[in-house]
């Protein structure tokens, strides 16, 4: 590893505490609010039929209102270090991972079938990157796929610029609230 990535990462896991407890002093619950209204509004969400969505933690915008809709709703899984696709509906039964995430028990279906991913983010720039919880997972699952992707964001979390290396992934539309 050259001293320049090594910086980077360290500005990146500063960032990610930082985000994190920033996010604990906001209002999650009208933030998410106001996220579900703006993706049922994006363009891409409305011509996508077939959605990605994440299992919200504690202090992460929940947009989980959406399963509401007339959609088909995906949640990812993580088998080893990749993201597993699993068909999700409401009130479907759940299982805390190892990551301590709530997970689908469905089947995990071919992931080409998705049209957008709704990505998680603790930052997100300018330029559309996001600065996610440092394990890959979604950059390595988003790689090379033609899957149309949202993040939303709390205002308080959108900034300028980010550090970001060349295996980020650029997200098509950030969606500050």
């Amino acid at each position: 590893m050259n001293l320049l990535y090594i910086k980077k990462m360290n500005k990146k896991t500063e960032l990610r505490l930082s985000a994190k407890e920033l996010r604990k002093s906001l209002d999650i619950g009208k933030i998410s609010a106001s996220a579900v209204k703006s993706v049922r509004e994006n363009n891409l969400y409305i011509n996508s039929n077939h959605i990605m969505l994440f299992y919200p933690t504690k202090y992460e915008i929940n947009l989980l209102e959406l399963l509401n809709d007339e959609k088909k709703f995906y949640l990812p899984r993580v088998n080893s270090n990749d993201l597993e696709v699993c068909p999700y509906k409401k009130d479907d039964m759940l299982k805390i991972s190892e990551l301590h995430i709530e997970e689908p028990q469905t089947q995990p279906i071919d992931a080409n079938i998705i049209e957008l991913v709704i990505v998680p983010a603790l930052m997100a720039d300018k330029n559309n990157y996001r600065l996610g919880y440092g394990g890959g997972y979604y950059d390595r699952f988003l790689y090379g796929k033609n899957f149309n992707t949202i993040c939303t964001l709390p205002k308080e979390l959108y900034v300028d610029n980010l550090p970001h290396e060349n295996y980020d992934i650029q997200i098509d539309e950030i969606i500050v609230v």
